[in-house]
């Protein structure tokens, strides 16, 4: 008999083919190999308090009125109070319903070893749990939980759930070094997320010419619309990028708070038919996308305060599909891209520089090429999901002996 998992998370899918992150869903349900995986997470408006994901239970924690269940989805927490302060009257009863109904599952399935995505609130509630239940507690921080949390309070209680976890794992190098330089020095093992070679191909691309608004020079973003994301460095470099490349087009594909700003940035500079918005698009057609393109744009930045990339990984995504790799010098892009050799970093906001890579990347093809190919068998050595999985599941394992 497999022993139990019980994964915790603010991320998960709300539904079928919901275009937010599956990345938590893809490891949870690779992992019923190993586990009887159960996953908590909050409820959002529309979608099941309690359901079947294939082998995976999912229960989905009431916390508000429904219609204003919406604090964790579409865009991360910290987002959404950004956007919308109301929301911070919905975060005490979010919290406080989020540790009665785990404390509520934990005592009635007794899971093996918990594995909480992002160290506050999912690992500090782990930890809070252990003490109760004595339950091995393994957390993966992803970035946003250390980057873009700094107030003092938050600190001690990372100090504190960093102590009491069984294992730490964080998604990139400059995470672990953040962790023990900022925190508290741990030992941290360096496990990112991962992504499917067979779905990401550049095979994905054969009926390129048979989409609409495709061409030979297309540029590329895939992301939430929001200040780390760094989009509009992006849009401002493309008047430099069609000056050599007239068919050059950019499509930048998600939502997010900054949306209807960054249409109006792009009609202020002209280029409102050569850059297309094409709003959230689900899972299983961004291979094609991503395949039809010639070179993806990370702009990512230092937002104010303080979050920033924790990995990227679209970055990984676009490299199996065969684009050309171009992003900030910042978080964890730098385990993806090598400078000059699996592609392009440049310097944080910094419209010319990403300008001058495009232009770099589409002016000499050939060498294009073989950094595409470097790009492409690096990261299916280092982050295929057959290699991932193996890496957590020892983890996970080893945690319960």
């Amino acid at each position: 008999m497999k022993q139990k998992l019980l994964v915790l998370t603010t991320t998960f899918p709300r539904w079928k083919n919901d275009p937010d992150p599956p990345f938590v869903y893809e490891l949870a349900r690779r992992l019923t190999a190993n586990f009887d995986v159960t996953v908590h997470t909050p409820h959002y408006t529309g979608s099941a308090t309690k359901e079947m994901m294939g082998e995976i239970q999912v229960h989905r924690f009431r916390y508000f009125f429904q219609s204003c269940e919406n604090l964790a989805g579409s865009t991360s927490i910290l987002a959404t109070l950004r956007r919308n302060k109301l929301y911070y009257g919905v975060l005490p009863f979010f919290l406080a319903a989020q540790l009665f109904s785990l404390f509520i599952l934990v005592k009635k399935t007794r899971p093996a070893v918990i594995h909480a995505h992002w160290l506050f609130p999912q690992g500090f509630f782990a930890v809070l749990l252990k003490s109760f239940f004595d339950i091995p507690v393994v957390i993966t921080a992803h970035g946003a939980d250390v980057f873009g949390l700094r107030h003092p309070l938050i600190k001690a209680i990372h100090r504190f759930t960093l102590g009491r976890a069984d294992r730490i794992i964080a998604v990139s190098s400059a995470l672990r070094e953040k962790i023990n330089r900022d925190i508290r020095p741990v030992h941290v093992d360096v496990i990112p997320m991962g992504v499917s070679s067979e779905q990401f191909s550049p095979a994905k691309g054969a009926s390129c010419k048979e989409k609409p608004g495709f061409r030979n020079q297309t540029i590329l973003y895939v992301g939430r619309l929001s200040e780390k994301k760094g989009v509009e460095y992006l849009i401002d470099a493309m008047p430099r990028v069609r000056k050599e490349f007239p068919d050059a087009d950019l499509l930048i594909i998600g939502s997010g708070e900054l949306e209807e700003d960054l249409k109006a940035r792009a009609e202020r500079l002209g280029l409102h038919e050569s850059i297309i918005f094409a709003g959230p698009v689900p899972n299983r057609e961004l291979p094609e996308y991503y395949a039809c393109s010639s070179v993806f744009v990370g702009p990512s930045i230092r937002a104010q305060g303080g979050d920033t990339e924790g990995f990227g990984l679209t970055f990984v995504e676009a490299a199996m599909s065969g684009c050309f790799l171009i992003g900030s010098d910042v978080g964890g892009i730098g385990d993806i891209i090598e400078d000059g050799k699996t592609g392009f970093l440049v310097p944080e906001k910094d419209s010319r520089a990403i300008a001058g890579k495009i232009i770099y990347a589409l002016k000499n093809p050939d060498e294009a090429k073989q950094m595409v190919a470097r790009a492409r068998k690096k990261c299916i050595e280092k982050f295929e999901w057959r290699v991932i999985l193996e890496k957590y599941a020892k983890v996970l394992l080893e945690s319960t002996a």
